[in-house]
C-alpha cells in the first residue's frame, strides 16, 4: 500500500547556480580514475597490473574480504598507473582511454527467465553490485544478507541537486528493467519514492509489484535514510538496500544490452559556474574537461557531489563513483571587513536557518551566493535546539552525536545509530554553532558499531 509522508522538519539551502535543462556532451576523458576510497571500508585486491589492456566491464579489482564483490573498468584502454599512498594503500587506478571504446559483451537471458540466484550472480560478476548500498552502516551491500526491503529514491533534495525526471526522461526501459532486477533480490517490498505524481508521469514507468510512496517536504526529504525511517524503519539485525535511480538505469541497461555502459548525466552547478547545465559523461571522468572555460574566478572550491556531502577535489580531479553533480562555489578564505561582510555587517546577503539575519523576511525565491567560510573555529558542543529543527527523524541528534564522539556503543544503539548514515547529519552540521564535523563523528561511530556489534 502506497504511503504519503509529509515532513515538518528540514531546510532548503537556496543557492545560486541551478543547472538549466540543456544537455552538453563532452569528449571522453583521456584519463579515467577508479578510486577505492569511494567505497567506504573497502580493501581492494588488484586483478590487473600497470600496462594491462582492459575493456569496459573488465574486472580490475575485488573486495579482499568478500571476493564475490567485484569492480569493473568504466572504459576500455590501458592501466596507466596504480597510485599508492602510505603503507602501499591503493588510492586510485588511472586508466588511459582508447579512442574506440570496446565492451565486454555478455549474452544474458531476459530478467524474467532468470532465477533469483542467477540475477544476483550476474550483478556480482559484472561489477554492478557496488551500485547497491546497505543500511545499517551505509556501505556496499553484503550479498550474503537478505534485505527486508529495497528503496529507490527518484529525486534528490540537496542544494542544487540534479533533476532526475529530466535526466531520465528517455530511460524508461532501462529503469523498468532495473526494477525487475531489484524484485528478484528481496522477498520484501521494493519502494519507489517520488516527490510528486508529476515525476512518475515524466518517467513513464511500469511499476507493477512496486510500492510507490510520495515524500513531501524540505531537504533531507530525498535522502534514503529519511525515507526508510518514515516508511519502513530499520531495527537491529535487519538490512535494507538502496539504489540511486540513475544507477538503477545503468543496471537495467546492462541486462538489456549485455554491456557495462556507465554513462551518466551530471549537473554542473554553483554560483561560480558561467553556464550551469547538464553534462553527459561517464563515472570517474576527469572534471577538467567539464569545467574548463566554465569558472568565473580562480579562487573557487570544486566539489564532486553537493555542498553538504560532496568531496573537495582539485580542478584536475575525478568524478566520484556515487556523485551526480559537480558544484563550484567561492572558496571563502579571504578576509571580510567586519562592518560590511563580517560579524557586524547587516547580513542582507547571508542565509540562515534562524532569524539572526534580516533575510528571513525576503521571499522564498531569493537565492544566495555562499562560500565555504565557517565563520568561526570549533567550540564547545552545547545544546542549542537548532539540530532538532532540521532533523526529521524520531531520534535525538545531539545526544546521538555525543554518544558517537565518546564511543559509547550502548548509547548509540539505544539512540538509533542503525537507522542513520553520515549524510543524514549534513544539515545538522550546517546549522550547528559548534563547527564540529558531525558527519565524520557519525561515520566513526558507525565503523565502531560495525566492528564490535555486527
Amino acid at each position: 500500500m502506497s504511503k504519503t509522508v509529509k515532513l515538518r522538519k528540514g531546510l532548503d539551502i537556496r543557492l545560486i547556480g541551478n543547472a538549466e535543462e540543456s544537455l552538453r556532451k563532452v569528449p571522453l576523458s583521456e584519463i579515467v580514475s577508479v578510486k577505492p576510497s569511494d567505497f567506504h571500508s573497502l580493501t581492494p585486491k588488484m586483478l590487473v597490473k600497470e600496462g594491462d589492456e582492459v575493456l569496459a566491464g573488465t574486472i580490475i579489482f575485488q573486495n579482499k574480504y568478500n571476493e564475490s564483490v567485484k569492480f569493473a573498468s568504466p572504459v576500455s584502454g590501458k592501466i596507466k598507473q596504480i597510485v599508492r599512498g602510505e603503507k602501499r594503500r591503493i588510492m586510485q587506478i588511472l586508466i588511459s582511454t582508447s579512442k574506440n571504446q570496446k565492451f565486454e559483451n555478455i549474452k544474458l537471458k531476459s530478467v524474467d527467465s532468470m532465477s533469483d540466484e542467477e540475477t544476483k550472480n550476474t550483478l556480482l560478476s559484472s561489477g554492478l553490485w557496488p551500485f547497491i548500498k546497505e543500511r545499517p552502516i551505509d556501505v556496499i551491500a553484503n550479498p550474503n544478507n537478505k534485505p527486508k526491503a529495497i528503496f529507490v529514491s527518484t529525486f534528490d533534495s540537496s542544494p542544487l541537486a540534479p533533476n532526475f525526471s529530466y535526466i531520465l526522461k528517455d530511460s524508461r526501459d532501462e529503469i523498468n528493467s532495473g526494477l525487475e532486477v531489484l524484485k528478484k533480490l528481496t522477498t520484501g517490498k521494493v519502494h519507489l519514492n517520488m516527490c510528486s505524481k508529476e515525476s512518475l508521469k515524466k518517467l513513464n514507468l511500469e511499476v507493477e509489484g512496486i510500492q510507490i510512496n510520495k515524500i513531501i517536504g524540505k531537504h533531507p526529504a530525498g535522502n534514503i535514510g529519511t525515507q526508510i525511517h518514515h516508511i519502513d524503519p530499520l531495527n537491529k539485525g535487519e538490512s535494507i538496500w538502496s539504489v540511486n535511480i540513475q544507477d538503477l538505469a545503468i543496471i537495467g541497461r546492462y541486462f538489456l544490452e549485455g554491456k557495462y555502459n556507465v554513462k551518466r548525466t551530471i549537473a554542473l552547478t554553483g554560483s561560480e559556474v558561467k553556464n550551469p547545465q547538464y553534462i553527459e559523461t561517464i563515472i570517474g571522468t576527469k572534471v577538467s574537461g567539464i569545467i574548463d572555460g566554465q569558472i568565473k574566478s580562480d579562487n573557487v572550491r570544486v566539489i564532486s557531489g553537493n555542498v553538504l556531502t560532496g568531496d573537495k577535489i582539485s580542478k584536475d580531479g575525478y568524478l566520484g563513483f556515487y556523485h551526480h553533480q559537480i558544484t563550484i562555489i567561492p572558496e571563502g578564505n579571504e578576509y571580510k571587513f567586519f562592518l560590511t561582510k563580517g560579524w557586524l555587517g547587516p547580513g542582507f546577503d547571508k542565509f540562515s536557518n534562524s532569524r539572526l539575519f534580516p533575510t528571513f523576511i525576503l521571499p522564498r525565491s531569493k537565492k544566495f551566493c555562499l562560500d565555504t567560510n565557517t565563520n568561526g573555529e570549533e567550540r564547545a558542543f552545547v545544546v542549542t535546539g537548532e539540530m532538532e529543527k532540521v532533523f526529521p527523524f524520531d531520534i535525538f541528534p545531539m545526544q546521538l552525536t555525543k554518544a558517537a564522539i565518546t564511543n559509547d556503543i550502548d548509547a548509540m544503539e539505544n539512540l538509533g545509530i542503525y537507522e542513520v548514515a553520515p549524510e543524514d547529519f549534513a544539515l545538522c552540521e550546517y546549522v550547528c554553532t559548534t563547527k564540529i564535523n558531525i558527519q565524520e563523528k557519525i561515520r566513526n561511530g558507525l565503523d565502531l558499531i560495525a566492528s564490535e556489534c555486527m
